[in-house]
């Protein structure tokens, strides 16, 4: 993947995806050794708030001796201030590559078509590729072979899940979707997973239990991600009985580990008790953000091979 965008999970081939998550594991193992980014320079632009994706992007280019400037919207005001396109190539002058978390897909979209490094989608509407690659990490240090490993997933058919079941489709892992009526992936995205190259499948259900039934790990998200908070007493009466809780655990398998990409609203999709579990990684999901975005930076700018 050198010099090339990252902007959907889609961007990288199954060989690719292994690649990433082999040197992933290996720098977590060892460090990143003599894969340096010495002289090397991520521009992050933000256009929301972030704990994880900038702390962990910046720790990733730190990691490998490079560097990571912060942009967030009320400096550049991207779009209003100056078009995309302007942003785009006068970053490109100064820094080696972009990252960028944005509402609008399409701001990842007209950065990467204008800019002349490249660029990565650090989350969008569409799709969280970064995160998607944290969670087979943590998934394959657990399991230690992504092939057959049962994954549900409980909530909103959104960009985490999209994300995910391309890459478990590519992975070869099996991936639950249960959503409440009116929330589940689209018949597209599921066409497009059936389209990829992989042993792994994807479906779609609408009970919660059916979903996390024989899975080794059970997965969730946020009822309302940024931008649709307006809409949290509809989609908390939507969601009724789609909690991650001890009753939701008890359909699935005692040994399954629990996920959650955070930031979790603790007694809404998820209860205090089962996040604070022993069988909760977290914070292992958490962590990997960095060693896997470490990975997709060394291999997009070089410094891998």
């Amino acid at each position: 993947m050198l010099g090339r965008d990252f902007l959907s999970i889609l961007d990288l081939s199954p060989a690719e995806l292994e690649g990433v998550l082999d040197l992933a594991l290996g720098m977590k193992r060892d460090g990143p050794g003599a894969r340096s980014l010495r002289g090397q320079t991520l521009a992050l632009i933000f256009e929301k708030p972030s704990l994880r994706t900038r702390t962990s992007f910046e720790m990733a280019m730190h990691r490998l001796g490079g560097h990571a400037i912060y942009l967030n919207s009320h400096e550049i005001q991207m779009g209003e201030r100056e078009p995309v396109k302007d942003v785009a190539r006068v970053l490109s002058r100064m820094v080696q590559a972009i990252a960028a978390r944005t509402y609008a897909h399409q701001t990842v979209v007209d950065l990467a078509e204008w800019a002349s490094v490249p660029v990565v989608n650090a989350l969008s509407e569409e799709e969280h590729p970064c995160q998607a690659v944290a969670d087979l990490l943590t998934l394959r240090e657990r399991f230690g072979n992504l092939r057959g490993v049962r994954v549900a997933y409980v909530g909103e058919g959104n960009n985490v899940a999209r994300s995910l079941a391309y890459a478990c489709r590519m992975a070869g892992a099996h991936l639950s979707v249960a959503s409440p009526h009116g929330y589940e992936l689209s018949p597209e995205v599921l066409a497009r997973v059936e389209s990829l190259p992989g042993e792994g499948r994807v479906t779609q259900v609408f009970d919660p239990h059916e979903g996390v039934r024989g899975a080794a790990a059970v997965y969730t998200d946020v009822w309302a991600s940024m931008g649709f908070e307006h809409e949290i007493a509809q989609r908390r009466e939507d969601f009724r009985g789609f909690q991650v809780d001890a009753a939701l655990m008890a359909s699935a398998p005692s040994d399954a580990i629990v996920m959650h990409d955070l930031p979790a609203h603790r007694g809404e999709e998820i209860t205090d008790e089962v996040i604070e579990s022993s069988r909760s990684v977290v914070f292992d999901q958490a962590e990997n953000r960095m060693h896997a975005q470490q990975a997709v930076l060394a291999l997009m700018l070089g410094a891998a091979l």
